[in-house]
């Protein structure tokens, strides 16, 4: 990998995502020593900014110091209609100016924060004047979620790209994977002995993974009504953890070999039973409620909501993986708006012990062994054991045995955009997805989306805000006295009083 000189240009830079994450990861970086010797950032929109205002706009709020003033000099503006294909010379013009200035070297990154209409007119509009093109120096396209809304959107948009950049310069950013307790799944199977000849079949009975929020929709109403927790969620980013975690062990750490073992496992997912749907498959959406004392609207009651809308807030599915290492493993993913907590985590549960010596002893659980990888917050990994009670006889309760990165008193974690624009800028595309797994991903999903727009579709469940979710999802989990796990907003206080 290589840090070399680079100019970075954001498409919808007078947007929510390049203040409020984009400049901040890249100053983040430039603070810690991480940016190239030589670097410019380009905000592309429609907005009338010129450089000042500009900088200005991306100042407020700011503390006033002179790194950050350093950093802000930096950057600059062009305005320009992004749908108007006579407008991408005056980008053209200024990148060929600045490139020439500051001595870049012809390498640029295009990053699209726009809305998805404009994902095939940008790249075909960057061609029609040679921005795509690697003559001199590299040029790679960072693409925003949502990619697609279905097999066939995804697919179109796939191939619509394709026709002017390579897969190899294409990046399909899923900020989940850019978390640190993401990456450390690959270190804690791979690289411990002690875990990775468990993680089969033969001693994993079902694998679960959530992604919580503790937060309606706020004022995404009208973008939320036509996406919900399935293809905002479950078909991305759990679906991405689900191929980290179900993995085989790869060639190498090379990009191509990891992202090559994820894929196999997106091609093994076992298609949904389309006769029994609803037994694979839960829909929610959270109605009014108290929390916290204060009174919560539900969700047909936000703003830009449809007040009959039949968009989930809540998603739960299960489904198996046909191989060899996972054959008759069930895994259960969620995904839910208005639970009790903020949490995002993968629990691996083990099989009990085949004589339960115990069983008595361990009242109405029989089996304690878990493997908790946080993802966030509290990040972490937990791990759950019996242990005997001092005194006479087998009283046995749960034990925690933890890490978290809190611990670690001198080491900050870096943000998901921090360590993806960073990586893109080193040409690793390891945490990106590729093309063939967005489209087998979404290939995996499309029967609950055609169920979902079928004549007989599946009921929508409503859940109290501030609940778990709709009361038959325990109904899903296999076995008398299995359930879903309901986590604290840190790691090891679950199973007693915690704060949520």
């Amino acid at each position: 990998m290589t840090n070399d000189n680079c100019i970075l240009v954001i498409f919808g830079a007078s947007g929510d995502l390049t203040k409020r994450k984009l400049i901040p990861a890249m100053y983040d970086l430039k603070k810690n020593g991480q940016l190239p010797e030589k670097y410019i950032i380009v905000g592309v929109g429609r907005s009338s900014y010129d450089d000042d205002t500009f900088r200005e706009r991306l100042n407020e709020g700011k503390e006033k110091n002179d790194d950050y003033r350093d950093f802000l000099n930096n950057i600059y503006y062009q305005s320009v209609n992004t749908s108007s294909v006579d407008d991408y010379k005056k980008i053209d013009d200024k990148l060929t100016m600045l490139n020439k200035e500051h001595s870049i070297g012809g390498n640029y990154i295009f990053y699209l924060a726009t809305p998805p209409k404009l994902y095939s007119i940008i790249p075909e509009y960057l061609s029609h004047y040679g921005l795509n093109k690697e003559d001199e120096g590299w040029r790679r396209l960072i693409v925003e979620k949502p990619f697609g809304v279905n097999l066939e959107t995804a697919k179109d948009l796939n191939r619509d790209i394709l026709k002017y950049f390579k897969e190899n310069q294409l990046y399909r950013i899923d900020h989940y994977l850019g978390k640190e307790t993401v990456q450390n799944i690959l270190v804690t199977r791979f690289g411990n002995g002690i875990f990775e000849p468990l993680w089969n079949r033969n001693f994993v009975d079902h694998v679960e993974i959530t992604a919580a929020e503790n937060i309606g929709v706020e004022q995404r109403g009208g973008y939320y009504d036509n996406s919900g927790a399935l293809r905002d969620m479950v078909q991305n980013h759990l679906l991405q953890l689900t191929g980290l975690v179900a993995m085989e062990p790869p060639a190498s750490l090379d990009s191509d070999a990891i992202r090559n073992e994820t894929l196999k496992v997106f091609q093994s997912l076992k298609p949904f039973d389309t006769e029994n749907l609803d037994k694979q498959y839960i829909k929610g959406q959270y109605i009014s409620s108290k929390v916290k004392g204060q009174d919560v609207k539900g969700y047909r009651e936000e703003e830009g909501v449809d007040p009959q809308s039949r968009t989930e807030t809540y998603a739960a599915i299960k489904f198996y993986i046909d191989n060899w290492r996972w054959g008759g493993v069930p895994f259960y993913i969620r995904s839910g708006k208005c639970l009790p907590t903020r949490v995002s985590e993968i629990v691996i549960h083990f099989k009990p012990t085949p004589h339960r010596l115990f069983k008595k002893a361990f009242g109405t659980s029989d089996n304690f062994n878990k493997l908790v990888i946080r993802i966030q917050p509290d990040e972490g990994v937990l791990l759950k054991f019996g242990m005997k009670m001092p005194g006479a006889g087998f009283e046995v309760k749960e034990a925690n045995m933890s890490f978290r990165y809190s611990d670690l008193s001198s080491v900050q974690l870096a943000s998901a955009y921090e360590r993806l624009l960073l990586d893109c800028i080193n040409g690793d595309s390891t945490l990106y997805a590729r093309g063939d797994a967005v489209e087998a991903c979404w290939e995996f999903i499309q029967p609950l989306i055609d169920y979902d727009n079928s004549d007989n579709p599946p009921k929508v469940f409503g859940y109290p805000a501030g609940s778990w979710g709709p009361e038959h999802a325990d109904d899903f989990i296999e076995g008398d006295q299995c359930s879903w796990r309901y986590p604290c907003k840190n790691l090891t206080n679950d199973g007693s009083f915690c704060e949520l």
